[in-house]
């Protein structure tokens, strides 16, 4: 007699006996005729035994960026494989779990990127973002994540909002912001005597908030904005903002835009012939934009950075590593991603939990020491505080190879680099007094 089909024979007036052994056969039936001899209570038995339990789910880190489109180059694939080289150099597990990062595609959508965020965080296990790229996707993911009690690491987008209006416990900004990439460069030019200004800014959130947080550096060290005109992302065609800033009369065009939009911009400055009597500051380029330019259009150029490959043997030694998966030197972007990750998982390491709360106290209590940032801090607000430098762009004749592109004109101390925290408006840092 078939043990399963007797059980599954029992009428439903039987009650909650005949539902109890129903599950017993079909479980008796999914382990085989085999199982019958060991009987129902041992089956119970071994199902229930921790020998038999399953593994701990993986700790999952989700690389949230822009893949295809014009920061693709600037983080994108690479913010991924930074991510993997963080997972390398830390091991494999942490706390018995395997260690996975994920990538996707936000397209510089704030709609989309909450979508997978969302995804993300309710249904695959992620338990930290990171990269972000776009300032609007940056600020709408972060403030899921705050309340999906998840860590949202931004490493590549410029608004101060993140550290100011939208702060959050679990989050931290990393690698650069608006106010470091205007204060250094800005300050310089004015000094040098390019007072007067005009703007040609990325039409959304990081370029208006950039633009402002540069004039007011430029105000404050004696400089003159005279003027603006936007433009739309991606754009490819700025010769009718172009025009407007040669009319201005301008010393400087400053370039609140980032990267392909900066590459177009300053190729077409030069096919203009506006470098001929202005200057430009670009005050988002990335290593992957200058390269794209050329040295002969890019040469003199000053920017802000808060990475340069050939800094020093750590620098050089992650530049290496990278290399040899994307066949690039590091951006910023993919430098601070690395970074970002290797601190979370050293403090899910030792805070023994990855519980949101208690990996960003540890994040904040935990100086920041890796290949790219030799002693950083994350304050009360969420910013990490570390050291940027001011870079020219070398003539071809100063370059000895593909990517020499940069000459470090001066350090940038962490503490003169980023926005006192005194002058912010995060709701943390009120609230402790």
């Amino acid at each position: 007699m078939d043990a399963t089909a007797s059980i599954a024979d029992f009428p439903a007036r039987q009650g909650w006996v005949a539902r109890l052994l129903t599950s017993l056969g079909r479980q008796l039936e999914t382990y085989g005729h085999a199982m019958l001899y060991g009987g129902c209570c041992a089956l119970a038995l071994t199902v229930a035994s921790p020998a038999f339990a399953a593994d701990p789910p993986p700790l999952r880190i989700g690389v949230l960026t822009d893949m295809n489109g014009p920061y693709g180059d600037a983080a994108g694939p690479g913010s991924v494989t930074a991510a993997r080289l963080a997972v390398a150099e830390f091991g494999a597990t942490v706390l018995g779990r395997k260690i996975e990062i994920i990538g996707a595609d936000h397209q510089n959508k704030p709609d989309l990127g909450v979508n997978i965020a969302r995804a993300w965080f309710d249904t695959e296990g992620v338990e930290m973002v990171t990269d972000l790229t776009n300032s609007s996707v940056a600020i709408a993911v972060q403030a899921l994540a705050t309340e999906k009690k998840r860590v949202n690491l931004v490493t590549s987008t410029a608004t101060t909002a993140i550290t100011n209006e939208a702060c959050s416990a679990t989050a931290a900004h990393w690698t650069f912001d608006s106010y470091a990439l205007t204060a250094g460069t800005g300050r310089a030019l004015v000094e040098s005597g390019a007072k007067k200004w005009y703007f040609i800014t990325a039409d959304y959130t990081f370029g208006a908030n950039l633009q402002k947080t540069a004039a007011k550096e430029i105000e404050r060290a004696g400089g003159q904005v005279l003027g603006s005109v936007v433009a739309p992302l991606n754009n490819t065609d700025f010769a009718a903002q172009l025009v407007s800033a040669q009319a201005s009369g301008a010393d400087v065009i400053g370039l609140a835009n980032a990267g392909a939009d900066t590459s177009n911009a300053v190729k077409q400055a030069v096919e203009f012939g506006l470098t001929r009597k202005q200057k430009l500051a670009a005050f988002l380029p990335f290593i992957t934009d200058i390269k794209a330019i050329g040295l002969p259009s890019a040469q003199g150029l000053i920017l802000t950075t808060a990475y340069y490959w050939d800094r020093d043997e750590a620098s050089r030694g992650f530049a290496q590593r990278f290399m040899a998966e994307r066949k690039a030197v590091p951006t910023m972007i993919h430098a601070g991603t690395y970074s970002a990750v290797l601190h979370y998982l050293r403090a899910v390491r030792d805070a023994g939990t990855s519980e949101a709360a208690a990996v960003s106290a540890k994040m904040r209590a935990t100086r920041v020491h890796d290949a790219v940032f030799a002693d950083g801090y994350i304050r009360a607000d969420g910013r990490m505080v570390h050291d940027m430098y001011l870079v020219q762009v070398k003539t071809p004749e100063e370059s000895k190879s593909p990517w020499d592109l940069y000459k470090v004109l001066r350090t940038i101390p962490g503490d003169q680099a980023f926005q006192p925290l005194a002058e912010g408006t995060c709701k943390l840092v009120r609230a402790n007094g």
